[in-house]
This record gives structure tokens, C-alpha cells and sequence, in this order.
């Protein structure tokens, strides 16, 4: 058994906090809000998770150092734009070589870092892994089947991570390369908006496939320009997560594309779904990257518009079908 601290009380932090108790490990759970931490102690329900009942022996505090002291394993799941934030609060409490899962998804607009590049920056001396695949919080509390890979720069670190997180309903496979998995995990994002803007327009199957695929391409060449590896975006986290955020209602990002394409602004959209759409955060950061490694992401281009500038989402879509003729795979030779 082991000593596990959640840092973060979202959907995603509670499914993981079941999970790893079902799997007979130790679970505290921190958040930042203290009506949410006395909401969970005394109902134990969240509020995101209904049907979920949370074990008794579950420990919920919004004391940070009591959530990280003595603990075998920290996992963080917090929101992408707290990341940073909630790091620096860690720090204090944080013993050497510590190992760090980072499970959640973006890029950090202002530095253009990956969350666990920004781990390592405000926890030196934590030894600082990620979880990411598709993966959504709302299936993993229920116990159906899900697969996700663990990432470490070591491999002792991700067959640790993937020993503790292991069950009959939750597979787990480990690849030691953590940048590809965290640039799958952030640009899906931008790309499951797009895809719900398509369907927020009323467009169709033909129209969603195009863009998981194509969308898939243009995080493929960028991550791979940065130093990500190109089985990473084939596999769990690169087009397997890609698919259920593009194709799943549990996803937030595509419920926020939906409204977008039926006219709302991304505020509007953003209030309406009333979670972090993380998506949003990223589509900045996904196109300074793009520019930064002279790299062409024209549906990555068009999302930026449209959250941003205003464009109508019909022309977003119309510009994307009439650029250019072009190969599908310039590698390929005739």
C-alpha cells in the first residue's frame, strides 16, 4: 500500500483519488477552496461526480503540508492555469527526489512550458512524471475500462507510476517520452474546439474525421519539431485522446466548440459549460509555438480567430477547405 496526496480536488482529481483507493493505496486530497474540502468531508460527493460516493477513510484537507508529508507518490491535478501557482505553495513542503505525476493538460501561454517543465522549474529536486491518454473523469469513476501512459525520464519512475495506478479497469502503459505525451495531451484540445464548432454548425462525420486527422498532423510536425517522438502522437495520448475529446459530450472543449459554432462567444461558451475549458488556454500558447518552430497549423490558425478575433466560425471552416491543393504526406515519394 501506498501513501498517495492529490493536489487538486477537480473531476479529474477525485476519479483518480477513487481509483487509486479501490487499488487499496492511502488517498488525501487537497483543494484550495475550503467550502469544497467541508462539502466532500461531509457529503462525500462532488459535485461534478453525482453518482460517485467517496470511501470514508478518503481524507480531504486544505492543509497543504499535511497533504504532501510523508507521501510516497504526489499526484497534481490542478488546472493548467494554477499549475505554476499551486507549485510555488508546494515547494516549501517538497522533499528530495520526491516523484511529482503531473495529470493535468496545457501549455502556459506566457512561457510557452509544458506543466511538467514548469514542475521542475518550481520543485527543483522533484523527480517529476506525467499520466496523461484518453481518459475522461466521469468514465474512470464509474470503473469502466480506460488506458493511459505514464511518462518519467526514468523507467524505474513510470513502472512505479503504472504499478500504483494498474487495475482490471484501468490499464497503464509507460514511454519515457514525456514531451510528446504532454504536447498530445495540451493541442488536442485546441483541436476538440474546432470539432465542436463543426458540430456546432451542424457539419458531420465526414467533417469531424477530417479535422481528428488532420488535426493530428499539425500536433505530430510541431511536437516533433520541439523533440517529441511521432509513436507518442500515434498512440494513447497523441490521437487516442484526440478522438474521445473530439467525439465525447463529457468532453468540455467540444461542448464549448458546439456552443461556439452555434454563435456564442467564447466567453458565453466558456460560462455556459462552467469548467475550465482548457482548450481555450492552450490555443494561444498551441500558435506562438507553431510561429516560434515555422511550423503551418491552419486549424490551430483558425480556432486562435475565431476565440479571439472574432471571425465567424462558418468562414473559419470555409477558409480551412479552400487553401491550397496540396500532398497529403510530403515525405511520401511518387
Amino acid at each position: 500500500m501506498a501513501n498517495i496526496g492529490i493536489i487538486g480536488a477537480g473531476s479529474w482529481g477525485i476519479a483518480l483519488s477513487y481509483l487509486l483507493h479501490n487499488n487499496g493505496h492511502q488517498v488525501t486530497v487537497w483543494s484550495a477552496l475550503p467550502q469544497e474540502v467541508e462539502e466532500l468531508r461531509e457529503k462525500r460527493v462532488h459535485r461534478t461526480l453525482p453518482d460517485l460516493t467517496l470511501p470514508e477513510d478518503m481524507v480531504f484537507t486544505g492543509d497543504l503540508e499535511a497533504a504532501m508529508d510523508q507521501k510516497d507518490l504526489l499526484v497534481t491535478a490542478v488546472p493548467s492555469v494554477y499549475v505554476r501557482e499551486t507549485a510555488k505553495k508546494m515547494r516549501p513542503f517538497l522533499r528530495e527526489g520526491q516523484i511529482v505525476v503531473n495529470v493535468a493538460k496545457g501549455i502556459e501561454e506566457s512561457t510557452l512550458m509544458t506543466l511538467s517543465q514548469i514542475l521542475e522549474e518550481e520543485l527543483p529536486g522533484a523527480n517529476v512524471a506525467v499520466l496523461s491518454g484518453p481518459s475522461h473523469a466521469e468514465e474512470v469513476s464509474r470503473s469502466l475500462p480506460t488506458t493511459c501512459v505514464a511518462g518519467a525520464a526514468d523507467k524505474k519512475t513510470a513502472e512505479y507510476i503504472q504499478n500504483l495506478f494498474m487495475s482490471e479497469v484501468f490499464r497503464v502503459y509507460t514511454s519515457p517520452d514525456v514531451l510528446g505525451i504532454e504536447l498530445g495531451g495540451a493541442l488536442k484540445n485546441v483541436i476538440a474546439l474546432a470539432a465542436g464548432i463543426a458540430d456546432g454548425l451542424g457539419y458531420g462525420d465526414n467533417t469531424k474525421a477530417a479535422l481528428i486527422t488532420r488535426g493530428i498532423a499539425e500536433i505530430a510536425r510541431l511536437g516533433m519539431a520541439m523533440g517529441g517522438k511521432l509513436e507518442t502522437f500515434c498512440g494513447l495520448s497523441g490521437i487516442g485522446d484526440l478522438i474521445v475529446t473530439c467525439a465525447s459530450m463529457h468532453s468540455r472543449n467540444r461542448r464549448a466548440g458546439i456552443l461556439i459554432g452555434k454563435g456564442y462567444s467564447m466567453e458565453e461558451a466558456m460560462k455556459e459549460v462552467k469548467m475550465v475549458v482548457e482548450g481555450v488556454y492552450s490555443a494561444k500558447a498551441a500558435l506562438a509555438l507553431a510561429r516560434k518552430y515555422y511550423m503551418t497549423m491552419p486549424i490551430i490558425e483558425q480556432v486562435n480567430q475565431v476565440l479571439f478575433e472574432g471571425k465567424k466560425a462558418s468562414d473559419a471552416v470555409r477558409e480551412l477547405m479552400l487553401r491550397d491543393p496540396r500532398e497529403e504526406d510530403s515525405g511520401l515519394t511518387w
